[in-house]
């Protein structure tokens, strides 16, 4: 590393604030990105009359993060360079964002949604690259990751308020408030610390890729009804990505993205918490919590309305920090455990999307279109009651299933 930096490379020394701050403009705009489109373009589709190809155009980010991280995450970054790859992945990735809002249309819908896929291979290896630059820059001092990653849920907030303060949540033009970012991000990149791709471990390519070392880890029980859990936990999780922003918009609330950012301010509160709650009380009920969370989120989503029932819209929403952190952090926690003594945590980190965003939400995608295929043409509130109850009933079981199967050893929790 670089001296200048205050990096050191034998002990946690400081680190220069200025670092730091670069790093977290760095996740600002990496999920700033992300979070300008992504959270009402199913509002946006349903808008343009597109409203049948949302489960495809939220099925490409599963199919990216298993694509583009092989092909791009695991395999390039391997001899190319972290910061180098930032570069051209985002400038390329700002053009095509650019091009898509001119595609959002019924005569090319199909051609969006390829687009579309095309755009997040090339942006889902951007989140691992961007937490390595940042965990490689810092060296010992690990401990200030989490304050950096923190601005990557700031970034996801700021451009949910500003799209819905500008009145365009359920405008094509998101992707152009994206793509500005992009390119942005894509230019800034070329000032950032120039850490070194992953040295080879003496494994082969292919056993690395295919995190062969990490499914070893399914031998432990535990761990493999973990696996299973978070599969398919992630499949009603998808529909809430995918949805909820078109049932937000169908009670006659106009900030759609506004207010969907209250899920992430959410989430930024537990965030700090769980180092703290995870050794409090262990993993198990954390990972309970956050499944029961998502069945009494998809309850409450199933009983709102834009009149007097409002409340439980928005009380869905906020619970967003307890689904997500409760579960996906705390998992990710879990998952370290078990994998850090055996030396594949990044392996079995990478295993654990794979599962999750990669074959939980694709699955949770999918099964969405067709609830959503069930829908009328202009459905009302109500309407969307009877689709909110299918996920809310699946996480509740899937909540009871964990509960009686999943035995975990102390010692693993506080390793």
């Amino acid at each position: 590393m670089v001296a200048a930096e205050g990096l050191v490379a034998n002990g946690a020394q400081p680190v220069s604030g200025l670092l730091t701050g670069r790093l977290s403009a760095l996740m600002f705009m990496q999920f700033f990105v992300w979070g300008a489109w992504n959270v009402t373009l199913g509002l946006v589709m349903q808008t343009v009359g597109v409203g049948s190809l949302i489960a495809n155009a939220f099925s490409v980010g599963p199919i990216a993060s298993i694509v583009g991280s092989f092909l791009l995450g695991m395999a390039a970054a391997r001899f190319l360079s972290p910061k180098m790859l930032m570069v051209v992945l985002h400038l390329v990735g700002g053009v095509l964002l650019f091009i898509l809002p001119t595609l959002l249309t019924p005569e090319h819908g199909a051609s969006f949604v390829w687009l579309l896929l095309g755009y997040m291979i090339l942006y889902m290896p951007t989140v691992g690259l961007a937490n390595t630059i940042a965990l490689k820059s810092f060296g010992e001092r690990v401990d200030r990751f989490p304050f950096v990653r923190a601005f990557g849920t700031l970034g996801w907030i700021v451009a949910g308020l500003i799209i819905g303060w500008a009145g365009l949540s359920a405008s094509p033009h998101i992707f152009e408030v994206a793509g500005v970012v992009s390119i942005a991000l894509g230019l800034y990149s070329i000032t950032l610390p120039n850490v070194q791709p992953d040295a080879p471990q003496g494994k082969s390519l292919a056993a690395e890729v295919f995190c062969t070392e990490a499914f070893g880890l399914m031998r432990n029980r535990s761990f493999l009804i973990f696996i299973l859990c978070a599969t398919l936990i992630s499949i009603p999780l998808a529909m809430y990505y995918a949805y909820a922003s078109p049932y937000v918009g169908a009670a006659g609330i106009e900030n759609v993205g506004g207010t969907l950012a209250i899920g992430q301010m959410s989430e930024l509160v537990f965030m700090f918490s769980m180092p703290f709650l995870y050794r409090r009380f262990g993993v198990k009920p954390l990972l309970l919590v956050g499944m029961i969370a998502w069945a009494l989120r998809y309850a409450l989503f199933a009983i709102g309305d834009g009149g007097a029932g409002i409340w439980a819209i928005y009380l869905g929403v906020a619970l967003h920090g307890v689904c997500y952190d409760f579960f996906f952090v705390a998992g990710a926690i879990y998952t370290g455990t078990i994998a850090t003594p055996k030396g594949v945590n990044a392996q079995a980190q990478g295993m654990l999307t794979l599962f999750t965003y990669g074959v939980g939400m694709l699955l949770g995608s999918q099964i969405g279109g067709l609830l959503y295929a069930q829908l009328p043409a202009n459905a009302t509130v109500a309407d969307w009651h009877h689709l909110w109850w299918y996920p809310a009933i699946a996480a509740a079981v899937i909540a009871l299933l964990f509960q009686f199967t999943f035995k975990n050893n102390r010692t693993e929790t506080h390793a």
